[in-house]
C-alpha cells in the first residue's frame, strides 16, 4: 500500500528511554523533602535579604559623605570631598553588597548538590 503525501507512516518499536514512573516519583519527593527543611525561608527570608543588601550599600555611601562634609567644613579648597568619598562609599558598598550574594549563591548551590547526591 503506498503512502499519500502528508501522512506518517506509525512506525511499531520500543519507546524512547524516559525517566519510570518510580524515577519521577523519587524525585518529586526528594523536592518535597528539600523544601520542607527550608520552611523559613519564605517571604520575610527575601525581604530581610534585600534589606541586608541595602543596608550594606547605604550605610558605607552615608558614612563616606558625613566624613566628606566634615572635611570640606575643616579643610576648604578646590576638592570637593564630599563628592569623592560618597562615591567611594558607594564603592565600598556595592562591593559589599555583592559579597553577600556570593555567599548565598554559594549556599544555595552547596544546598542543592548536597540534596543531589
Amino acid at each position: 500500500m503506498a503512502d499519500k503525501p502528508g501522512r506518517e507512516r506509525l512506525r511499531a518499536g520500543p519507546a524512547s528511554p524516559g525517566p519510570t514512573l518510580a524515577g519521577q516519583v523519587g524525585a518529586k519527593e526528594a523536592r518535597k523533602l528539600r523544601a520542607r527543611r527550608h520552611v523559613d525561608r519564605g517571604v520575610w527570608f527575601g525581604l530581610g535579604m534585600m534589606g541586608l543588601i541595602g543596608w550594606s550599600v547605604a550605610v558605607p555611601t552615608l558614612l563616606g559623605a558625613a566624613l566628606g562634609l566634615w572635611l570640606d567644613e575643616a579643610y576648604p579648597g578646590g576638592r570637593s570631598w564630599t563628592l569623592a568619598l560618597l562615591v567611594a562609599g558607594l564603592a565600598i558598598g556595592c562591593l559589599n553588597a555583592w559579597h553577600w550574594v556570593v555567599k548565598e549563591d554559594k549556599a544555595i548551590q552547596e544546598e542543592q548538590r548536597n540534596g543531589d547526591e
